[in-house]
């Protein structure tokens, strides 16, 4: 939900929605010319550049699993909007809360918005060193107007925000990384296996892993983790930063809550044809709020304002929902939620990223 950008301009209230324009081309993602897969070029000793994470690793075995690519917006997407620092950047900033202010929203500018999200990041997740790089700088440049004086006006001990500097930034990438564990470790079917955590030992490697990630959108040294238990005292640290609070919400112009604001705006000017984005919205992110609040990790669940009660029936909710998790990661869906959610680009990086991976294996950590 960090990718702030300029969405499709809908031009009018008069946008009739097609599967093609739903679907998109490369440029809808592309921000730099063609991206170059992990292992496609060389580093200067003759050995292939694999970026930031590269085959066999635990940040790569998280990544290309089906229930991440179906479940990343959607988890992102729950974590980030706990995170008030980047919900009052989307509120303040974000060009669709421009256009929602301004009466020219629609519901396909809310489904683009999510739809950039995947695959404007997997250059830097399974792209080569230089493609990860150009992609981190394209977002430090566009985020770098995205700051602000206040956080939550209801409580100004919180301060101002500022999307390209190194707190904010590097709670970003984090919440990514974080997000993409809990989907792995609570939603992805192995078969007919169950869904089952990491060892220590691997949750610790991928903390590990991360840090490459954190140093390139710009985090402090001194305070990327090393290891689950200094995420853990990060999230501690933080704690004051995260929670879902209305005032955050509140549009500081209009006085209404953003994401209502959003689909007000939209109803006003809806066409029938807008029903293709808001079903697209609906499948791989409005159906799984109950899953994903399931899937969070507790301390997570409490800054969600999940009760004792419902933090205990997570295991319940997940069973619950059982199919309907196994089937959008079975292989047809998964297939057309990739290309629409990652795009062309991101379809190519996968697939290129999953036979490295294949070939290679899980490293012990």
């Amino acid at each position: 939900m960090d990718t702030t950008a300029a969405p499709v301009d809908s031009g009018s209230a008069g946008l009739v929605l097609t599967e093609e324009l739903l679907l998109g081309d490369a440029a809808r993602w592309r921000r730099f010319g063609e991206v170059v897969p992990a292992g496609h070029s060389q580093k200067p000793d003759g050995s292939p550049d694999y970026g930031l994470f590269g085959p066999g690793s635990i940040a790569w075995e998280v990544i290309l699993h089906p229930a991440t690519i179906v479940f990343e917006t959607a988890a992102q997407g729950t974590v980030q909007f706990m995170y008030k620092p980047i919900t009052a950047g989307i509120r303040d900033a974000d060009p669709i809360s421009r256009r929602a202010r301004s009466g020219r929203f629609t519901m396909f500018e809310f489904f683009e918005r999510f739809q950039r999200n995947s695959g404007m990041h997997a250059p830097m997740w399974l792209g080569d060193t230089t493609t990860a790089t150009k992609m981190a700088a394209h977002l430090h440049r566009i985020h770098g107007h995205v700051h602000g004086d206040v956080i939550d006006p209801e409580d100004p001990s919180l301060g101002g925000y500022a999307a390209a500097e190194p707190r904010d930034a590097m709670w970003a990438a984090i919440t990514e990384m974080h997000a993409m564990l809990f989907v792995y470790e609570k939603l992805a079917w192995h078969g007919d296996e169950p869904p089952h955590a990491l060892t220590e030992t691997q949750r610790d490697q991928y903390v590990r892993e991360m840090s490459a990630y954190l140093r390139l959108v710009g985090a402090e040294e001194s305070e990327i983790p090393r290891n689950m238990a200094d995420l853990d005292a990060l999230y501690d640290t933080y704690s004051p930063y995260f929670g879902m609070r209305e005032s955050v919400f509140r549009d500081r112009e209009t006085g209404i809550h953003m994401i209502q604001q959003y689909k007000l705006v939209g109803q006003r000017n809806w066409h029938p044809s807008h029903a293709l984005a808001t079903d697209a919205l609906t499948e791989v992110y409005e159906q799984w709020h109950d899953v994903m609040n399931a899937a969070l990790p507790e301390r997570l669940q409490r800054a969600a304002g999940l009760t004792a009660e419902q933090v205990a029936k997570s295991d319940d909710v997940l069973r619950r929902r059982e199919h309907d998790i196994r089937d959008i990661q079975n292989a047809a869906n998964e297939a057309r939620i990739m290309r629409l959610l990652w795009g062309p680009d991101g379809v190519e990086l996968i697939e290129n990223a999953r036979r490295l991976h294949r070939d290679v294996g899980l490293k012990a950590a």
